[in-house]
């Protein structure tokens, strides 16, 4: 059984993804194996994906980038999971620094890389609050997401403890998955760049779906349906002043759209933080593409 189960999700990218399983057969620690998860793409993708003998290729109808996650890590066998998304690519030493980490620090059960940003082909430097920090993250992370999927190593008894990839959000899968994660773990930080993230291009996610803090105030909901009881006064206030800020900056957009059933839901939202009974279910409607 390897180390790491290495897992790329794609849709549509042949380009990027040949440079992405490139930077990963490129590595200089060598106990991996290598799953691509197609998400139903209609192009040049999976013959790309296959003209690498050592790639294990998989196929799934189009679902979204978590599920294609999910089902990597479901068809791989390693304790240990590397995420890389196809627009991106890993330093050489990527995978064998994550190990002696790991040898150092056996009781962390997820961590990351630093990375080198790329934005329309120019490298940009991170502003100080998107520098990652290291242990207990849970409270900045409410505020932005602190984790880059494809600088992270997490055990894989813990990712499916967690249980994986909220397969309802098509963005912000990430923030949420890495906020309920931060919940209970330390996450570690290895300070070297040994990712080259790519943005700034037409087909990220991110362009295609409006009002991303929907996905946000989604996920900080489900988080205080679940556990508000376990967070204590700190963690509590923090989170309920995450959701309700967020709420209030979509609730003006609605109402200048007059989107009137997002602003209603917005408004039972406000009002369960408000109440602070998070039984009410109205978030959920929220994760909706």
């Amino acid at each position: 059984m390897p180390l790491f189960s290495v897992i790329i999700p794609v849709y549509n990218r042949p380009v990027p993804l040949r440079r992405a399983i490139e930077s990963v057969l490129a590595q200089n620690f060598s106990d991996y194996e290598l799953v691509v998860v197609d998400d139903g793409s209609t192009d040049d993708t999976a013959a790309i994906a296959r003209s690498f003998p050592a790639v294990r290729y998989v196929h799934q109808h189009n679902r979204g980038v978590s599920a294609a996650r999910n089902r990597g890590a479901a068809e791989s066998s390693a304790p240990y999971l590397a995420f890389l998304d196809s627009d991106d690519e890993w330093l050489p030493e990527k995978l064998g620094v994550q190990h002696e980490f790991i040898g150092r620090n056996p009781s962390i059960l997820i961590h990351q890389t630093d990375e080198i940003w790329i934005r329309r082909g120019r490298r940009v430097n991170p502003k100080n609050r998107h520098r990652k920090p290291w242990g207990d993250i849970f409270i900045p992370s409410l505020d932005l997401c602190l984790v880059s999927p494809s600088a992270v190593v997490i055990r894989r008894s813990l990712f499916e403890r967690s249980g994986g990839f909220d397969e309802r959000l098509k963005v912000c899968e990430d923030y949420d998955l890495w906020l309920r994660i931060a919940f209970d773990e330390p996450v570690g930080l290895i300070d070297r760049k040994l990712v080259v993230k790519y943005g700034g291009h037409d087909d990220q996610l991110s362009r295609r779906h409006w009002g991303m803090d929907r996905f946000r105030v989604y996920a900080i909901m489900k988080l205080l349906r679940a556990r508000a009881g376990e967070m204590g006064e700190e963690r509590l206030r923090a989170t309920r002043e995450a959701a309700g800020s967020r709420c209030a900056l979509l609730a003006q957009g609605a109402k200048k759209r007059g989107n009137g059933a997002l602003l209603d839901v917005l408004e039972s939202v406000i009002r369960s933080i408000d109440d602070g009974d998070y039984s009410s279910r109205a978030f959920e409607s929220l994760a909706e593409a």
